[in-house]
Parts: C-alpha cells; structure tokens; sequence
C-alpha cells in the first residue's frame, strides 16, 4: 500500500512539473528568421571583345584576299592601342557560298560572303573602352562590322570576387544581426544565440545595360536567432 502511495504521489509531483518544463522548453525555441543583404559596385577586371565582319564578293580568293588584308588593319590598330599581341585571337574565317547553299537565292549581290572573327580576350579594360569609342576608324576604312548580339556581344567580367567575399559576408551577416537585434527589442525580448546560419550564393550582374563595365555584386545571408524573454 505504502509503495502505491509513493507512486501515486510521483505521478502528481511529474504532472504538476510538466507544465513548467513544457513552457521551459518553449522559451528556448522562439526563434526569429532573417536576411542579411550586402551589395557593392566594382569595375570589371577582363573583357573578352569579339570584333566580327563580312566581306562579300563574287571572286573567293579576292574576298579571301580582302579579308587577310582587314585582319591586318583591325591587329595592327589593336596593338597601336595598346593591347599586346599574344591577347589577340583570329578565328578561321567561315565562307558561305550562295550557289552551293540548298536555301540560296539568285538574287543575292555575292556568291561569296566571308565572315571573319577576331578577339581580344585582356585584363586592360580601360584600353578596351578606349579603342571601342575609336572603331570608326576601322569602318571609314571599308571594313563592316556586325552588330553586337547574344553570339558575338562583348563581355565583362569581374574575376575578383574571391578577395571581396569575406568582408560582403562579414557584412551580410552584421546586417542580419541588427535586423535581429531590433524585432527582439521591439518584441519585448532579447537576442540570443545563432540557431542556424546559410550563406546565400553570389550575383555579379550589370549595374545597367549603358555601363556593361560596371557590376554589382549583392549575396544574402539567411541567419535563425534564438529569442529569449
């Protein structure tokens, strides 16, 4: 009987207590999700700029001729602009022949057209800006250039992000943290520790469509406060 009484008395004891850990446990899991943003402006640091023209003629070895001869000119304006030769790339040129064509039409003006690619692949980006406001140049000497599109359009790149990741996280995550700080306060509570933490993944994107060279780079961190009251 004693031993029936010592457990009953237990049970009443735990129950009684339960409510109290219960509601322990439930202090110690409010918890607040935020986003800490960090954005910033830098210039490229390479460009990979395709210049790519058509030279069109009935005769293949005048047009192959014509399109040696441009090559020439397009090189030799790149490295009197500074940019050194072993950063220059000229594609094999791609003939089309409007007679050997199955979609051909006889009322073209050529039979030949020649499409010819040369590159700059450089860290001088600055020289590369330089040299595009100067392509006229070029053009008031018969050669004509494609017009950029998805195929050939130029490309800047920032290849730094690795020296600037550290200080974007340090500061995403210190945005978060005040992000934290003042719904606890506002709430009536304090912040406690970290529960969880994810970094999100980088962007580099075009500040705008004029200025290409300029990029913003932006990452999100997602941080999970413990809050205390």
């Amino acid at each position: 009987m004693k031993k029936v009484l010592v457990i009953a008395a237990a049970i009443v004891i735990a129950s009684a207590m339960l409510p109290i850990s219960v509601a322990k446990f439930k202090s110690y899991d409010r918890t607040v999700d935020v986003k800490g943003l960090c954005e910033r402006e830098v210039e490229a640091d390479k460009v990979i700029w395709p210049l790519t023209y058509k030279v069109g003629g009935n005769d293949l070895a005048s047009v192959l001729a014509e399109t040696e001869t441009n090559n020439k000119l397009i090189v030799d304006f790149l490295v009197s602009g500074g940019i050194p030769e072993e950063q220059i790339t000229i594609a094999a040129p791609t003939i089309s022949d409007k007679y050997a064509s199955e979609y051909g039409n006889n009322d073209r003006v050529y039979r030949y057209l020649c499409t010819s690619v040369i590159t700059v692949c450089t860290e001088m980006v600055d020289c590369v800006l330089m040299l595009q406001s100067r392509q006229a140049e070029l053009m008031k000497k018969g050669i004509t250039f494609v017009a950029d599109s998805w195929e050939n359009s130029t490309q800047f790149k920032f290849e730094a992000l690795n020296s600037i990741k550290p200080e974007m996280i340090e500061e995403a995550t210190a945005n978060a943290r005040a992000a934290a700080k003042k719904f606890a306060q506002d709430s009536g509570s304090w912040l406690g520790k970290i529960k969880s933490a994810t970094q999100g993944t980088f962007s580099i994107e075009d500040r705008d469509s004029n200025t290409p060279q300029v990029k913003k780079v932006r990452v999100v961190t997602y941080v999970t406060y413990y809050i205390r009251h």
